[in-house]
């Protein structure tokens, strides 16, 4: 498989083919930041400035399309530093990315804050892991197995 290589025992590793769209402004591949982040980096490709207005959502281009290999996903999930100092996120999080889609990788954004928020050409706006998916076959019962917790949500267990 694509994402498996013998011999890799200390972590996993995924081959993904990667395609810029456009050379200006210039792409920029998603990049891990640090030795043990689980994600990727991806930044903004844009050819202007884009504001996102209090409230509002925006589709930032990437600039980039990818093959996911079979049996894969791409997530993409928001940047907690953005989340956290200016109430930015992801309109759907996590995206996915399936592994027949060959299109621009694009990041909606939401801006939960009380101000507009520009983003910039390069700036790191979402995070984006590779992972394995399973796919369901459905065993219909009439009744499921019980547990402890039942049919218990939404706060039954505690804070």
């Amino acid at each position: 498989m694509p994402c498996e290589e013998e011999g890799v025992t200390d972590q996993n590793r995924c081959r993904v083919q990667i395609q810029r769209l456009r050379s200006e402004p210039p792409v920029e591949v998603p990049a891990y930041e640090s030795a043990g982040a689980a994600g990727m980096d991806v930044r903004a490709c844009l050819a202007e400035p884009l504001t996102i207005a209090a409230g509002g959502t925006a589709l930032v281009p990437t600039g980039f399309a990818i093959a996911v290999p079979h049996g894969y996903e791409a997530q993409i999930r928001p940047r907690s530093g953005l989340a956290l100092k200016h109430a930015l996120s992801l309109a759907n999080t996590p995206g996915t990315i399936d592994s027949d889609y060959r299109g621009e990788v694009g990041i909606i954004m939401i801006n939960h804050g009380s101000e507009p928020f520009t983003i910039e050409n390069g700036m790191r706006i979402a995070q984006m892991v590779v992972a394995p998916v399973s796919r369901v076959e459905w065993d219909e019962v009439p009744e499921l197995p019980g547990t402890d917790r039942g049919a218990g949500g939404f706060g039954s267990t505690g804070h």
